[in-house]
């Protein structure tokens, strides 16, 4: 068995902003230190939910480093390092690497996109050139590609391949990868509304948008699965399920980032071409805060 980077709820944490744009790295700080407190089991930064689209080069090392420091190894530090280019994906994942990052973030080819064939070239060319360990991530409604059963068997024959954060809303595909990898490719759900069926199957975990919010929730919901408490976390699970909805009522991380500053936490704008959520969509977040005693 591949050694697992974590089992449990990591945070795919948002980016603070100021206000005239730039990382806020005293938010990022305190987003860190709550996170930690709290009981989340891995910290993911400049993901899709840390607004990595519109990071430079120098952002995305910097926010890396940064947390890397702030966390002090009481937790594993993932850093998004992916590209729909090859190359440039190489070269930041391993400025990534060089900046402390425990594990690599490294999503499908977007836009471009590629063969089942481009995605075991893409990915063995990326590996044999890092020195930690690669997540892929599989989200084809944003990246307009998938990886098959299949083609994950070929990907866990890799050393340095060993998990997956699965968003493609497939749980049979999924079932058949866990089924055909077994111990060689951890699977973490990258649905936050999908996490009590992916660990039932074998998954190791979630990799979560709405542990921002409530990271002591999602890890409870992982901790008490894999401790026999099924009951306990099922219970849990659809308690809040409402509150990972609501989060995802608009485009990710606009959602997120408007509840992180309901909580107090001064996290800024997203930055274009996201925009703020319309008051109809803030009231459906509100809504579900109110309901969980968080605002």
């Amino acid at each position: 068995m591949k050694k697992l980077i974590f089992k449990g709820s990591a945070v795919a944490l948002i980016t603070p902003m100021k206000p005239d744009g730039s990382v806020n790295y005293d938010t990022l700080g305190k987003l860190i230190d709550f996170q930690i407190k709290n009981g989340t089991d891995a910290i993911l930064v400049c993901a899709t939910t840390g607004e990595s689209p519109v990071l430079t080069h120098n952002e995305h090392c910097s926010v890396v480093e940064y947390t890397v420091k702030r966390v002090g190894k009481r937790v594993p530090v993932i850093a998004s390092s992916g590209s729909n280019s090859t190359a440039y994906a190489v070269e930041l994942s391993k400025d990534l690497q060089d900046a402390g990052a425990d594990a690599l973030l490294t999503i499908t080819p977007y836009y471009n996109k590629t063969s089942q064939a481009g995605f075991v070239k893409h990915f063995y060319y990326i590996a044999d050139r890092v020195n930690v360990p690669m997540i892929l991530y599989n989200i084809p409604s944003r990246t307009g590609c998938n990886i098959k059963p299949e083609t994950y068997l070929e990907l866990s024959k890799h050393p340095n391949i060993v998990a997956t954060k699965e968003a493609n809303g497939d749980i049979a595909a999924t079932a058949k990868t866990i089924s055909l990898c077994g111990d060689a490719l951890a699977l973490y759900s990258g649905e936050d509304n999908q996490t009590l069926p992916m660990i039932s199957l074998g998954g190791k975990g979630v990799i979560s948008t709405t542990a921002n919010v409530v990271p002591d929730v999602m890890h409870k919901i992982c901790a008490d699965y894999f401790a026999g408490s099924t009951e306990s976390s099922r219970r849990t699970f659809l308690e809040y399920i409402d509150l990972m909805n609501a989060l995802f009522v608009d485009v990710n991380p606009m959602p997120v980032k408007f509840a992180m500053n309901e909580l107090g936490f001064a996290c800024g704008p997203c930055r274009l071409p996201l925009t703020e959520l319309s008051e109809e969509n803030k009231n459906a977040v509100k809504a579900a805060m109110k309901k969980h005693g968080l605002i």
